[in-house]
C-alpha cells in the first residue's frame, strides 16, 4: 500500500463524488482507478458494458428495465 499524490482539484471532485456514491474517499479513488484500467484495457466496450460485465462476474443479478413508451 502506498500514498498517491493527486491534484487538489481532482481531490475535491473525488470528495464530492463520495457523497453520491456512499463510498469513502479511498474506495471512490480505487473504484475510479479500477474502472479506468478496465476502460483502457477494453476500449471497444462502453462504461455500461464494463459495469454489466463486472456485476455479472461478481454474481450480481441486474434486472433489466422496460423501455419507456414514446
Amino acid at each position: 500500500m502506498g500514498i498517491v499524490s493527486i491534484d487538489d482539484d481532482l481531490h475535491e471532485q473525488l470528495r464530492k463524488a463520495t457523497k453520491v456514491s456512499c463510498r469513502s474517499i479511498n474506495a471512490q479513488a480505487a473504484y475510479w482507478i479500477r474502472i479506468g484500467m478496465l476502460c483502457e484495457a477494453n476500449p471497444t466496450l462502453s462504461y455500461t458494458e464494463i459495469l454489466a460485465h463486472e456485476m455479472s462476474a461478481a454474481g450480481v443479478a441486474m434486472p433489466l428495465l422496460a423501455a419507456s413508451a414514446a
